[in-house]
């Protein structure tokens, strides 16, 4: 990017009545060690913001990408399915997620990205990623941590997929949840909105949804948590967390090692 390219950012930048796009970007994981400049370059990034409706497909399986979304608003998912329609959820998105930033380097993904409730996104072209990989080697080193962190959860759902029995398996989900969304202020005293069904939520955990409710049943009445019509209220988070053996360190609160300032 040019002198004069770079001083009129810096002149754009975002004011308190022009409120940042990419605000929750690594919000509680890193963002701080964001420079001015960092800031300013993610920002203009962005091409244009989208309303996608709830239950739409995004993106679709070996489709070619062209634009990454970072989410706004609601939640989506990246999931597979068989020949018979069977679905697997592999990654709920929460705002702040840049849902497909893995399609910039991979040029198309091995799965679909849906949306499961109303949503805003904002998305930057892949020529734009392209100068920031060319001029920004500290940012560009900051969004592939933030890929490096979806890598990093789903070894984490690998494992609880693959270890833990049902009632861990939707313990773990929530306790992760709880986690995501306390680092972009999203949880009071314990609770909050993730407006999905059931059906997602077995779906994600590898049970089915009639399982599923007997597992949130059975967290309630053992005092740990709720979920009614996508309203969270978790009521005892060290119980949750040990019928899930759950360990936050896989989300990288605090971000990186990485000094502010350097490359």
């Amino acid at each position: 990017m040019t002198v004069s390219a770079i001083e009129t950012l810096r002149q754009q930048r975002p004011s308190p009545d022009r409120p940042l796009l990419t605000g929750l970007f690594l919000e509680g994981r890193g963002r701080d060690m964001m420079t001015p400049e960092d800031v300013t370059v993610l920002e203009h990034s962005i091409d244009e913001v989208r309303a996608i409706p709830a239950r739409t497909i995004v993106i679709r399986r070996d489709e070619r990408v062209r634009q990454s979304s970072l989410l706004l608003e609601g939640v989506m998912c990246r999931y597979m399915d068989d020949r018979q329609g069977n679905r697997q959820i592999v990654a709920f998105h929460v705002p702040g997620d840049f849902v497909d930033l893995h399609g910039f380097a991979m040029r198309h993904l091995d799965h679909d990205v849906a949306t499961l409730t109303p949503v805003r996104v904002a998305l930057a072209g892949h020529d734009r990623l392209e100068r920031i990989v060319a001029g920004y080697p500290r940012l560009t080193r900051l969004l592939w941590f933030s890929t490096l962190l979806d890598a990093a959860m789903h070894r984490e759902w690998v494992f609880r997929l693959g270890r833990l029995e049902a009632d861990g398996r939707v313990a773990h989900l929530f306790c992760e949840l709880h986690a995501r969304l306390a680092m972009i202020d999203m949880v009071r005293d314990g609770a909050f909105r993730f407006p999905v069904t059931q059906i997602d939520l077995a779906e994600a955990s590898g049970i089915t949804p009639v399982h599923l409710n007997r597992v949130l049943r059975a967290l309630r009445e053992r005092g740990l948590m709720t979920f009614r019509s996508g309203n969270v209220h978790i009521l005892d988070l060290d119980g949750l967390a040990a019928l899930a053996d759950f360990d936050p360190g896989y989300l990288y609160g605090g971000g990186p090692t990485l000094e502010k300032g350097g490359a």
